[in-house]
């Protein structure tokens, strides 16, 4: 990379000044203004003090001595403001990259930092026998986009989901369907229908549990569902389960996510059980009135409880189970867990649980957490049966844009595609633009906005860019970076296609899509500029095979980048 030769020439220069002796860390940034250079670093102001000189001065004194050996990438150096060095590159680096993403196409912007690294992801997971509401789908979205970036950085993933298809939440639910005349028209729902009876079921049957009568009867439900002692329960339990993951697989097929294992709560009980009643004799857990907890006040946290007074091992004690599961489906260097913020203070305590039980794995399981997804009316509750479902998040938002897109010349089917294609990556992009700890209201109008910050600006540009491209076909003008005029300046676009790989690697090192967001946004910007300020596939213009070259660079680019985040790039708007 081009960071790693301007960091070598500033260590020369230092070296020959004879002040390398800290071999003090070389901050690169790239300039707010593009106009102020490509590069800028401080380090004549970080060393001054130390060598006793005005920042300045020793600024120019690093320049000259940069340019005694001046690399063929930078075109000029110049001191800014109190001692900043800015870099600017030269016309023949921004061909080179040019060519370099022309070549490389899909795979440019990955890199092989994490080459050797196995990680196991958990994302996505939603408990069988409720709606896939928003709050799945945030996570989903976060998730998913992670783990296409960890895996651009060169390291090999497997993703996992884990699903709560035993506990409470499933007693409830059963129990209403015990109860309920309609639970015998269940085979001929269809399989949204069969969803929204289950959401429902559950909703009711929580509302009951303050009943004490109910309450006793949905525990006895629980125990029997834990012991698969009720050939009835069993019934209705498995019709329930089966229903929940088939209508799970399409909505996974919908958004466009991939797992290679999931993991069921049932298969934890046991396994987690035995685990904790183990270590309960070393010491790592203790009793405390009947239950076996874990004191984490020993490590700066609070107690939880992993074994109930039933007997029966709770949340807690089922991811210790999983930890066991997921280390024997696949060896990894880092596990990640992606999960909301309300769960920051469980995992903080179970992860070193986990640790405690399998010395192996500490410092190796981490917990990414993420903030809700809302819209202006609030936050949703399943269990007063008030969720938003993701359905119904994607389908109106997919009414809003099939009326922006009313008058384009699509048949219905194609209208229906981009529409959808279109509020997926609205949704998308509206989650994964802020740092994923903060919570997002989604705001319709502004998120299916053709312009400004949003998905569908993003995947507008896109379109816009392969259309230019097909017109350049129709009227033969070949792109060619070659025919880039030695005496044009360097537009925004061409400072701005290089950094992607930067940004990618940011973005893996940190565990933040929205860098990649931001980014898209910024090159977006002025790919539309750089397509106002004149014609781009001209025949008389010489140098319009480099304008046709630097707009498939950029349709390469924003095309990778999209993908990085989960959004799917419409060759048409």
């Amino acid at each position: 990379m081009i960071r790693n030769i301007l960091e070598n020439s500033i260590k020369t220069a230092l070296w020959e000044l004879k002040i390398d002796k800290s071999n003090p860390v070389i901050n690169l940034e790239h300039p707010e203004d593009l106009s102020h250079g490509d590069y800028s670093t401080n380090i004549a102001m970080v060393l001054a003090k130390q060598v006793a000189q005005n920042p300045r001065e020793l600024a120019e004194k690093i320049i000259v001595e940069i340019k005694e050996r001046l690399p063929k990438e930078i075109s000029k150096i110049e001191v800014a403001g109190t001692g900043f060095i800015n870099f600017y590159l030269s016309g023949e680096f921004f061909i080179s990259q040019s060519k370099e993403i022309l070549k490389v196409g899909e795979k440019f912007g990955i890199n092989k930092n994490l080459k050797g690294q196995k990680f196991l992801i958990e994302h996505t997971a939603p408990n069988p026998f409720k709606e896939f509401h928003i709050g799945h789908l945030m996570n989903n979205a976060v998730g998913e986009s992670i783990t296409r970036i960890i895996k651009a950085n060169g390291a090999t993933v497997k993703t996992v989901g884990y699903h709560g298809d035993i506990g409470l939440h499933v007693a409830k639910t059963i129990w209403w369907m015990a109860n309920d005349k309609k639970v015998n028209d269940f085979d001929s729902f269809s399989l949204i229908e069969k969803i929204k009876y289950l959401s429902k079921a559950y909703a009711n049957g929580d509302n009951a549990y303050v009943n004490l009568d109910a309450k006793e009867k949905i525990e006895e439900i629980n125990k029997k569902i834990y012991d698969k002692s009720d050939k009835e329960i069993n019934k209705l339990y498995q019709k329930g389960r089966k229903a929940s993951l088939d209508y799970l697989e399409s909505l996974y097929k919908t958004l466009g996510s991939h797992f290679d294992h999931q993991f069921y709560e049932t298969e934890t009980v046991d396994v987690s059980k035995k685990i904790v009643l183990d270590f309960l004799k070393k010491g790592i857990f203790e009793e405390s009135e009947g239950a076996v907890v874990f004191k984490g006040e020993k490590y700066g946290l609070h107690t939880r409880v992993f074994i109930n007074k039933f007997g029966i091992p709770t949340y807690e004690a089922k991811e210790v189970g999983l930890a066991e599961l997921k280390r024997k489906y696949f060896k990894y260097d880092k596990s990640l867990t992606v999960v909301a913020n309300e769960q920051d203070s469980f995992f903080d305590v179970v992860e070193v649980a986990i640790g405690e039980v399998f010395s192996e794995l500490k410092g190796k399981i981490k917990h990414i957490s993420h903030g809700f997804l809302k819209l202006p009316s609030g936050k949703m509750s399943s269990r007063t049966g008030t969720i938003i479902s993701t359905e119904t998040l994607i389908g109106d938002t997919k009414e809003m844009v099939l009326k922006k897109i009313v008058d384009r010349e699509f048949d219905d089917k194609e209208k229906q595609k981009i529409a959808e294609m279109i509020a997926i990556g609205a949704i998308r992009y509206a989650i994964l633009h802020q740092a994923i700890g903060t919570d997002i209201i989604f705001d319709f109008d502004k998120s299916i906005s053709f312009e400004g910050d949003s998905g569908p600006y993003l995947q507008y540009s896109y379109a816009r860019a392969k259309s230019i491209l097909r017109k350049a076909k129709e009227e033969r003008v070949k792109s060619n970076v070659e025919c880039r005029m030695s005496n044009s300046e360097q537009n925004s676009l061409e400072k701005l296609l290089y950094r992607f790989p930067e940004i990618v690697e940011r973005a893996g090192n940190e565990y933040s899509p929205h860098y990649i967001a931001t980014y898209l946004i910024e090159l977006a910007s002025s790919f539309n500029s750089f397509y106002a300020t004149g014609k781009i596939v001209d025949k008389k213009d010489a140098e319009s095979p480099y304008k046709v070259a630097l707009t498939e660079a950029f349709s390469i680019v924003l095309k990778n980048g999209l993908n990085l985040l989960g959004i799917q790039a419409p060759e048409k708007m």
